[in-house]
């Protein structure tokens, strides 16, 4: 049984790998400290929505990982690792909320409940927030890094988060090219790039 997604970690973020077959995964929240090549993967994490959506999805695709040790310093307002925390608990609501999150926009747009009930079954989630000692951090993950069996079944692969698209219209006839960079919509005012057509 393959064990970890092709070209894994799907998902680009602020993070360095390690051991792939190491059973845990760091979470620095707003620090950023020297990674353990011991765990799977390492990063820090500061928004409760793409972030979260950013962890779930580099995590799911890698059924080695059963741990998730979430330490730190919390990003002020946004509460990633209270948010990480309540959809570990509780999933989120048909308008995609993560229950009990008290972050500013506890949003998940981009992942289904599915993947993220397949992160609520596949990992223990270790909750040493505010925790910033690399010592301390480093036995943690010696402890977990070979403890206990790979999740048995395949890695779940699940469409990554996307950036916002503007909502620019796309020009109608009148409109201005200013040059072959930039167009004007001469109706709403507004100039930007020819790129974003």
């Amino acid at each position: 049984m393959k064990l970890i997604a092709e070209n894994w970690p799907p998902v680009k973020g602020d993070y360095v790998t390690g051991k792939p077959d190491s059973r845990i995964a760091v979470v620095t929240l707003a620090s950023h400290l020297d990674a353990c090549p011991d765990a799977a993967i390492w990063g820090s994490s500061k928004t409760e929505n793409l972030g979260v959506e950013k962890i779930i999805v580099n995590v799911i695709s890698n059924s080695n990982i059963r741990y998730v040790l979430v330490c730190g310093t919390e990003s002020r307002g946004h509460l990633a690792g209270h948010s990480l925390l309540a959809i570990h608990a509780n999933g989120i609501d048909e308008q995609g909320r993560i229950t009990g999150s008290q972050g500013a926009i506890p949003f998940i747009e981009n992942i289904s409940g599915t993947a993220v009930e397949r992160f609520q079954q596949q990992v223990t989630v270790l909750n040493r927030i505010g925790l910033n000692d690399p010592e301390e951090i480093r036995r943690i993950v010696e402890d977990y890094r070979d403890k206990g069996e790979a999740y048995p079944e395949e890695p779940m692969l699940v469409c990554a988060p996307k950036k916002r698209q503007t909502s620019f219209a796309v020009p109608t006839s009148g409109d201005v090219i200013i040059s072959g960079e930039f167009v004007m919509d001469s109706k709403a005012g507004i100039i930007y790039t020819a790129e974003s057509l």
